[in-house]
């Protein structure tokens, strides 16, 4: 697979682990992340990055770099995908990891062909993302346990929906980027 993975989490125990599946699942490369401007750099390489997050008991201390990666100013990082790993399909860290504009969540068990059909998802599909004031993120109105008040609903604010493809040779591809302003009262 023309991509690379990051693994965000600690160097033992379920970032490990997570490590050790990564590098079983075909990507061009697979290491730990360090930076923001390596990752941007990788991107020069292999058009898309995935970021796989390992099981934390404190979820919001991944908010820094998905933050980082979500609100790039570099096109083939802010679309990269972010998926979370989770132990357990805990309704708290799910929608956590959606609200901090996540791609996937991936519960146990962490089988090799479970995950490649998640990530598969993820590449060569059009997906809509919402940007607004408080979040940049897949579409993910309407779904349980999501913080409403986040701009993308009708009549809220300002929003801009985008269509992507992610593509294995050129990257993020905006398919549709539609602005909106909101309605008069």
């Amino acid at each position: 697979m023309r991509a690379y993975a990051y693994v965000v989490g600690p160097e033992n125990g379920p970032g490990a682990a997570l490590l050790d599946l990564a590098r079983g699942l075909g990507f061009a490369g697979v290491s730990p992340f360090s930076t923001m401007a390596q990752a941007e750099q990788q991107t020069q390489t292999t058009p898309i990055c995935f970021f796989l997050f390992a099981a934390t008991d404190h979820l919001e201390s991944l908010r820094g770099i998905a933050e980082a990666v979500r609100f790039s100013t570099t096109r083939r990082l802010r679309f990269s995908p972010l998926i979370y790993f989770s132990e357990s399909p805990s309704i708290e860290a799910i929608s956590g990891c959606i609200n901090m504009g996540f791609d996937d969540v991936i519960t146990m068990p962490f089988t090799r062909k479970r995950v490649l059909e998640r990530m598969a998802r993820q590449i060569g599909q059009n997906l809509v993302y919402y940007e607004t004031p408080r979040y940049f993120g897949p579409d993910r109105r309407g779904r349980p346990g999501i913080r409403q008040g986040g701009g993308v609903s009708r009549g809220t604010g300002q929003f801009r929906r985008l269509e992507i493809v992610r593509n294995l040779i050129s990257g993020i591809n905006v398919v549709r980027d539609d602005h909106f302003a909101p309605e008069p009262v």
